[in-house]
């Protein structure tokens, strides 16, 4: 059986925005690639006198605004994504003449923004985020690397096998699976993923505790840090910051259900401006979804006094969406629009929410089909290839669509639901194949083809 063996911290993980696909995975790239040229022998290395990175796809038409260039210096520079300093990182390759130091083993080479090629000719590619690494002596490739970005962070590198992950106790590929392991072994879905993930990461329960209140913190975190940050948004389209607007907006307003409304949207777009301005974000599940459950989670911890425990629940509940989502379809904004993004965020904030609400299996994964349903076709068309119109907005749209999702989810009966979350997923890949490539996160078509006032 080809089961998930996605961990948590897969599916949440710290880093710059602010495109998970566009900046986590080739950062990761290109440390994988100087580890590989590492290993090379020293007299190979001694040979070299250059490296250089081509770009592809989605990556070479809206890297520029993405920020690839940049993150492929950190990653060459050694930097990880977890560690980065946002300050620091924002400025490289910003200025074309500035000259890095590339080391591999004994060997220290220069290398500049300028040795970093943006593709954008029409070609054949395995994946829509192809970029490709080579050490060179003169004219000679010394060793070539091939990787794909697949979304979230993720990367696979051509002829090269995953890294064998341990098989879970209680191992699923799917939502029907999952609640068959749930029956046969007597858990609840907390419990079973609890027991899974702590063999997924190799952490006892202290450690696997530990680890999830970082997350929470990182997400936390960005909230607070948009909703004190006035001004406008990195990038020629001059995108003034709203969710510090809304945030004092609410500050003056009685308790109603409006408040509840501005509330949560200012929160979403807190996180997610600041996952537009580069700074430190939680992918959920990408870099570009990153506002949606960040929004929710400081919703609950601040306004309805949520537990820590229960959010913890909470996002190994979100996780497990997640994970399947990715495993039988895709979350690559570039692969299948931003129904992949956005529309899995709201479908993992929607079962935390009803599972934090007290809600049984049946609602949790009503609720997550409910959100995912009404995302399909969504198609991913950054303007300007920046992070910033429409997809801010999108996520306080997707946080809000969450919560009536589980509104929804929870006032029906759920044995009476058509649609199941395995049917909706696989509805979504198919969408995403039949989507023109021009809405796959290239800005050719679609909200970025628009006219805009600078």
């Amino acid at each position: 059986m080809n089961v998930i063996t996605t961990s948590i911290f897969d599916i949440f993980k710290i880093g710059p925005g602010p495109s998970s696909s566009h900046t986590l995975g080739p950062m990761k790239a290109a440390g994988r690639f100087r580890q590989a040229c590492a290993e090379l022998e020293e007299a190979a290395l001694a040979k070299a006198t250059a490296v250089e990175v081509s770009l592809y796809g989605s990556l070479a038409t809206t890297g520029k605004g993405h920020g690839t260039d940049r993150s492929i210096i950190a990653g060459l520079l050694g930097w990880e994504p977890e560690t980065t300093d946002p300050d620091a990182f924002d400025v490289l390759g910003r200025d074309p003449k500035t000259r890095y130091d590339f080391t591999a083993g004994n060997r220290t080479l220069p290398f500049s923004a300028a040795d970093i090629h943006f593709d954008t000719a029409p070609r054949v590619l395995p994946h829509p985020n192809t970029l490709i690494f080579r050490l060179k002596s003169g004219d000679d490739v010394l060793l070539e690397r091939e990787y794909s970005s697949v979304g979230g962070g993720f990367i696979l590198c051509k002829g090269e096998a995953e890294h064998p992950r341990p098989i879970p106790p209680m191992p699923y590929a799917n939502m029907h699976q999952l609640r068959s392991q749930m029956r046969r072994h007597g858990l609840g879905l907390v419990e079973l993923l609890w027991r899974n993930e702590t063999v997924l990461s190799d952490m006892d329960a202290e450690r696997l505790g530990a680890g999830l209140n970082g997350i929470i913190d990182a997400m936390e975190s960005a909230v607070e840090r948009g909703l004190a940050t006035d001004g406008f948004l990195p990038g020629p389209i001059g995108l003034a910051r709203k969710a510090p607007v809304l945030y004092r907006r609410s500050r003056k307003m009685p308790d109603s259900p409006e408040r509840f409304l501005i509330l949560l949207n200012a929160y979403a777009l807190a996180a997610s401006e600041e996952n537009a301005a580069g700074r430190r974000v939680v992918t959920a599940p990408t870099s570009g979804s990153s506002g949606v459950i960040p929004g929710i989670v400081h919703f609950l911890s601040k306004h309805m006094g949520i537990s820590r425990t229960l959010l913890r629940d909470g996002l190994l509940v979100a996780g497990a969406i997640g994970g399947i989502a990715r495993h039988n379809a895709s979350i690559s904004g570039a692969e299948v629009g931003c129904q992949g993004e956005i529309g899995v965020a709201s479908a993992m904030a929607a079962a935390m929410i009803a599972h934090i609400r007290g809600c049984d299996m049946a609602v949790v994964e009503n609720a997550a089909e409910i959100a995912l349903e009404h995302h399909l076709g969504l198609t991913c068309d950054p303007i300007g290839g920046f992070v910033q119109i429409p997809c801010i907005e999108r996520n306080a749209v997707g946080a809000v669509h969450a919560y009536n999702a589980y509104l929804l989810a929870s006032a029906g009966d759920p044995t009476r639901q058509k649609i199941d979350f395995d049917a909706v997923v696989e509805v979504m890949l198919e969408t995403g194949r039949d989507m023109s490539e021009r809405y796959k996160e290239t800005a050719q078509a679609g909200l970025a083809s628009c006219c805009i006032r600078c």
